[in-house]
């Protein structure tokens, strides 16, 4: 059961919102401006309609693999390493020659669904980050270590393990935007 509920994880990351988004408008995101298959490129390419509807579909995949975890009664751990996979999926679709976007709305998703009051401390990280960096990529990076940081105070690191690993990638699949605006600080 823990091996199909993974691979249908992987595979429902694989719907990527951006490119279907990008098909009601005729627009393929995967040649213009980032190039990435997320919400930002899709609101930053085609508008603000196009962003929300990325961000809610894409946020909606993550939630659908944790509410399937919680009908079928599997443990927690399965439970994060579905999330897990739903982001290696968004990450790397097998479809698109595993070229996906970056992650982000998919992980907020898997977040709340999975435990609201550890993901009230990545908000917390990210707002308080924001004041500092006033750049939302670098204040990302602050809310992850909240995040983290909280799953290990709350004594999660072992089930949240596979979690963490789709968050470094997360952060490597960044890692552009991420030295773009530590350049712009200078």
């Amino acid at each position: 059961m823990i091996g199909l509920y993974w691979a249908l994880s992987y595979l429902m990351g694989n719907f990527m919102t951006a490119y279907f988004v990008g098909k009601v408008y005729g627009v393929n995101l995967q040649a213009e401006r980032s190039k990435n298959l997320g919400a930002r490129n899709a609101g930053n390419v085609i508008g603000k309609a196009a962003f929300v509807w990325t961000f809610l579909g894409d946020a909606l995949k993550g939630v659908l693999v944790v509410w399937l975890g919680y009908l079928w009664q599997l443990e927690e751990w399965v439970m994060i390493g579905g999330a897990a996979w739903v982001i290696a999926g968004h990450l790397f679709p097998i479809w698109l020659k595993f070229n996906g976007g970056k992650g982000v709305a998919t992980f907020i998703g898997v977040g709340i669904a999975l435990s609201p009051s550890l993901f009230l401390w990545m908000i917390i990280g990210t707002m308080l980050s924001l004041v500092f960096t006033r750049s939302l990529t670098l204040s990302m990076v602050g809310g992850f270590i909240f995040y983290i940081g909280a799953i290990i105070q709350a004594g999660k690191l072992e089930p949240y393990g596979l979690l963490i690993i789709a968050i470094m990638c997360m952060l490597i699949k960044h890692m552009s935007n991420i030295q773009e605006s530590l350049k712009r600080r200078k």
